[in-house]
């Protein structure tokens, strides 16, 4: 089969807009000043109620602090050295368990179930591999102009 007719594997909208958000928090952590969700929101053109259900998570998980008040905030709780990707899809979607019905025996299945285990150990060391300021550091060259060359 082509890869090109292959689903992509990726992350969910729930987890894409709190990695989204996270990363902006992570650019905020070296002045320790607080973002509003609102701020997020409009950088990023994420629902507000939807962040904030997010963000709500990712603090019971100990990612994020949060400071009530019209001055106050959201901030990352751990430097963004420390925060895996695994640690953010964890927070936000929990533990996956993907059993599907299948024959114990059908040597078909089990060559699938293999590869669904080759594949779940990958995604997870690059998961955990990648941090919130590897994520920062990347979206900063995206931001970077492109040298203009004049003929």
């Amino acid at each position: 089969m082509a890869v090109d007719h292959c689903k992509p594997m990726g992350f969910s909208a729930k987890t894409q807009y709190g990695l989204v958000a996270l990363i902006d928090l992570a650019g905020a952590y070296a002045t320790g000043d607080l973002v509003q969700t609102g701020e997020i929101c409009k950088r990023h053109a994420i629902p507000e109620r939807y962040l904030e259900q997010m963000l709500t998570g990712l603090r019971k998980a100990g990612l994020l602090n949060s400071i009530r008040g019209p001055k106050g905030g959201f901030q990352l709780a751990l430097n963004p050295d420390n925060i895996t990707v695994a640690d953010v899809v964890a927070a936000l979607e929990g533990s996956s368990s993907t059993d599907t019905q299948r024959e114990p025996d059908d040597p078909a299945f089990l060559v699938l179930a293999a590869l669904e285990q080759k594949l779940e150990a990958t995604k997870e060391a690059l998961l955990t591999a990648t941090t919130l300021a590897q994520l920062l550091r990347e979206q900063d060259a995206f931001k970077q102009p492109l040298p203009m060359f004049y003929i």
